[in-house]
């Protein structure tokens, strides 16, 4: 059924997705980043806190390999506002909106078929489902981690621990998306390199990341503090979640 298998396939992505730039408490200098000066741990907390201090970004890119790549596309701020998908491949793709009181799952059919096991159980839910969104998942403890991907602080703060990295070398310099950046690299607690593109001009953001290993990939981090609007989908569109549960469920 919808439950431990979803969520912990959006946290795996999600907090891969922030896990070389876990948050701080210094607020960013918008000054040009003096990479010959400083050392690569000093880079590195420069953009753990020039994240920690963002409103919002905007998270897009994949990971894993071949088959089981998941791409993911999300905006999120600190107002617990978030839109956006990820998607797996033969899996399908579901959408996350969150509107900062609470947080709607819109799963494809694709999706919610393959989760609920396929056949008859898997068409009974898409049916019930029928393209609508699931509303209560933040009140779900096997869902609980969606309502954190939808928090840029919660987000940052839950990877705090495994985002703890060793072995900072300095890179290159470099380009991300037209910006100029400098890189840093380490080794994560499962000795994956993980390299972290930081903006050298302006506020030294964690503009890329990349990690090696089997759940690797690349992310890029954009739309950094751009207001985010989000409004909850209209009533008619919306299905609670424990009553999907209820209903979706054989007897």
């Amino acid at each position: 059924m919808l439950s431990k298998r979803l969520a912990s396939t959006a946290a795996i992505c999600l907090l891969l997705a922030a896990g070389a730039t876990a948050c701080g408490d210094d607020k960013p200098s918008a000054t040009k980043l003096d990479t010959a000066k400083l050392s690569a741990e000093e880079i590195q907390k420069k953009a753990k806190d020039a994240l920690a201090g963002a409103g919002s970004v905007k998270v897009a890119g994949s990971v894993g390999n071949g088959a089981e790549k998941m791409t993911i596309d999300l905006a999120l701020d600190t107002k617990g506002q978030c839109k956006g998908g990820i998607t797996m491949p033969g899996m399908g793709k579901f959408e996350l909106l969150g509107d900062g009181k609470q947080v709607f799952l819109k799963p494809d059919a694709e999706f919610i078929t393959n989760v609920a096991g396929g056949g008859a159980e898997g068409a009974k839910a898409a049916e019930l489902l029928k393209g609508r969104y699931i509303a209560g998942v933040q009140d779900d403890p096997e869902m609980k981690e969606l309502t954190t991907a939808c928090n840029l602080k919660e987000l940052t703060k839950s990877f705090l621990d495994d985002g703890k990295s060793t072995d900072l070398t300095k890179g290159s310099a470099g380009t991300v998306n037209g910006a100029k950046t400098f890189s840093v690299k380490s080794k994560n607690s499962s000795g994956d390199e993980v390299v972290l593109h930081v903006a050298t001009e302006g506020t030294p953001y964690p503009l890329r990341v990349e990690k090696t290993g089997d759940d690797g990939g690349q992310m890029d981090f954009t739309e950094i503090d751009k207001p985010l609007t989000v409004q909850a989908p209209p009533a008619d569109q919306v299905i609670d979640y424990s009553k999907f549960k209820s209903e979706a469920t054989p007897a």
